[in-house]
């Protein structure tokens, strides 16, 4: 028997390929931090950035609840403030926070205007007579 999927808003799944990107981002930031010796001792990089990457990687799942953007919304902040370790990440943080507020907005828009899309459509069609057959 097979088993019905679940129809994922658009917003959803904007948010959730943006927090996958940020992970595998992180492993290379991991690899930097690591490799400029940017921590005292140096394997607390490979630590910290495993750390933020299974906290991307689970916040990436809940995208469909209020609470998981808002999640996903802190890690955007933490991710700014890894800047404070390696002084590139402000950067490579401000372009994905861009990135997050963009599908946030723009996710949520599309989606607004395909629901009133399709109510229109359930409207425009006649409902089907009992005696009419398919």
């Amino acid at each position: 028997m097979a088993r019905i999927r679940r129809e994922r808003s658009l917003t959803e799944t904007l948010l959730s390929i943006t927090l996958g990107l940020e992970a595998a981002m992180m492993f290379f930031a991991s690899l930097v931090i690591f490799g400029l010796d940017r921590l005292d001792p140096d394997w607390l990089a490979f630590v910290y950035g495993g750390i933020f990457i299974l906290l991307l990687v689970a916040a990436a799942g809940v995208q469909r609840w209020r609470w998981g953007i808002a999640f996903g919304a802190v890690l955007q902040l933490a991710l700014i403030a890894s800047g404070f370790i390696e002084p590139g990440m402000f950067l490579v943080g401000a372009l994905f926070v861009a990135l997050w507020a963009y599908c946030l907005v723009r996710g949520h828009q599309i989606d607004t205007a395909k629901a009133a899309w399709l109510a229109g459509q359930t409207a425009a069609t006649p409902a089907p007579e009992e005696g009419d057959a398919p």
